[in-house]
């Protein structure tokens, strides 16, 4: 399915609080990264009602020396019983912030992002 382009609106909290999180790792190019976060708008959503999003950050914007995919660092998402729900990965394309994918295990489909208190990074 391809995603479903919307009016460009900016970051919610929460997926604000999942960019810091993973963007808190320790890799080349993650200070560029970091630097892009406040400019990220949401341009598309994967599947209406999913949390996935793709994301477009402003040319003027430098970009980061990173390859193109998702970044070296993702979050596993576990609940109160550290139960596996799934992970979090945000990916770049031309060295700028591209999207947040939540792939989740469950058998329902979340409609939100996990809070960043039940993800660990990896």
């Amino acid at each position: 399915m391809a995603p479903v382009p919307v009016a460009p609106r900016d970051l919610t909290r929460a997926e604000r609080e999942v960019l810091e999180f993973l963007l808190s790792a320790d890799f080349a190019g993650a200070d560029r990264l970091r630097a892009q976060v406040p400019h990220c708008r949401v341009v598309a959503v994967w599947v209406a009602g999913q949390p996935s999003v793709d994301l477009a950050v402003p040319d003027t914007v430098p970009p980061a020396r990173v390859p193109d995919g998702e970044i070296p660092a993702g979050a596993e998402v576990r609940d109160g019983t550290g139960q596996y729900l799934g992970e979090v990965l945000v990916w770049v394309e031309g060295g700028r912030l591209s999207a947040i994918e939540y792939a989740w295990v469950t058998d329902e489909a979340p409609d939100r992002l996990p809070d960043v208190s039940s993800m660990n990074l990896v």
